[in-house]
């Protein structure tokens, strides 16, 4: 007997919370288009569980009315992965922040992404400490002056597209907290993909570093900073359309213009189904203002997922070994007597 769900808005999705970010902060934006996808997915709502750590972007939870798990400091990708293995009939959103993610948490996040655990991960990245006011961050850019830095970051920042990427990650994308419709498709195809789901946001912090990103956010500038990544398609760009990526003789990318002698098909093509990472990571490390960055997903491919497997090898040793007796383990094997 089959049961018809009900069916559901956003309006559903929304916690009688009061919402306690900043006014005009990104946040509202990824929140907003976070409600208009789950109802799209067939999924009762229950089924939704959303983990965070600490930061701003650590306070999503709250405002959705589904289950949800406040964690410590970079330990979200940690507790959603123990969450998803023993109920892998959840859908695991981990909701994570610059800092949260790669500074305390980077070792729980590139475990999360090599394992493929079933979980899909939205990495905030607003370049900066939000919630403790304005403190630089692992992905501030360098000679960034901030309350802890105010002489200029010496830091080398972290690419978090480069760190998926390089910890194997299954599927990675980027996306920009306003613009509305790439967003919401980047959400989409996250919450389909089997395996873990890994998307940078850049999330614009307006009281601590307002503006970081309005060359890839606004009308204007956007179309000459942004390169949007579409499969099979060549990588063109510009207002007028008539830029591109090729990749030259010494196998690096370079910007060229279309026209005398230069047309699509020399180009690059996207290939974001290439099991070889080594075009994401390329595209990767395109950054403004020498590139336009890539906006999109860089890679979505197939591997075993890390729940499935582990469920997988319980059932297997079920039906070899029985169910099991946890006393009788206890007692098993070499034991001692301490007095």
């Amino acid at each position: 007997m089959s049961v018809e769900l009900p069916v559901l808005s956003a309006k559903d999705f929304a916690s009688d919370q009061e919402i306690r970010w900043c006014p005009r902060c990104g946040d509202y934006s990824i929140l907003a288009q976070m409600k208009k996808v789950l109802p799209t997915l067939g999924i009762p709502r229950e089924k939704f569980v959303f983990v965070s750590g600490i930061g701003c972007s650590s306070r999503f939870p709250y405002y959705m009315n589904t289950y949800g798990f406040h964690g410590i400091h970079g330990r979200a990708p940690a507790i959603a992965t123990g969450l998803k293995v023993s109920r892998p009939d959840l859908q695991v959103w981990v909701i994570t922040g610059d800092g949260d993610a790669l500074s305390i948490g980077g070792n729980h996040l590139l475990h999360a992404i090599r394992r493929n655990v079933g979980i899909k991960i939205i990495l905030f990245n607003n370049q900066i400490y939000g919630l403790t006011k304005g403190q630089y961050s692992p992905t501030s850019p360098l000679g960034k002056r901030t309350k802890s830095t105010p002489l200029g970051s010496v830091d080398n920042p972290l690419s978090p597209i480069s760190v998926a990427i390089g910890s194997e990650a299954t599927f990675v994308a980027r996306s920009v907290d306003v613009d509305i419709k790439h967003l919401t498709e980047t959400l989409e195809r996250a919450a389909h993909h089997q395996g873990t789901a890994f998307v940078e946001v850049y999330q614009d912090c307006n009281v601590f570093n307002s503006g970081a990103f309005y060359y890839a956010s606004k009308k204007g500038e956007k179309e000459e900073n942004v390169v949007y990544l579409e499969h099979g398609k060549p990588l063109i760009f510009g207002k007028n359309r008539d830029k591109g990526i090729r990749v030259n003789e010494g196998n690096r990318p370079e910007v060229v213009e279309l026209g005398s002698g230069i047309n699509e098909d020399d180009l690059l093509f996207h290939d974001e189904l290439a099991t070889e990472p080594s075009l994401a990571f390329m595209l990767a490390r395109m950054r403004s203002p020498e590139f336009p960055e890539p906006l999109g997903v860089f890679r979505a491919v197939e591997r075993p997922v890390y729940d499935r497997e582990v469920n997988a090898q319980i059932v297997q040793a079920q039906e070899s070994s029985g169910e099991g007796d946890l006393t009788k383990l206890f007692h098993s094997g070499d034991t001692w007597t301490v007095e």
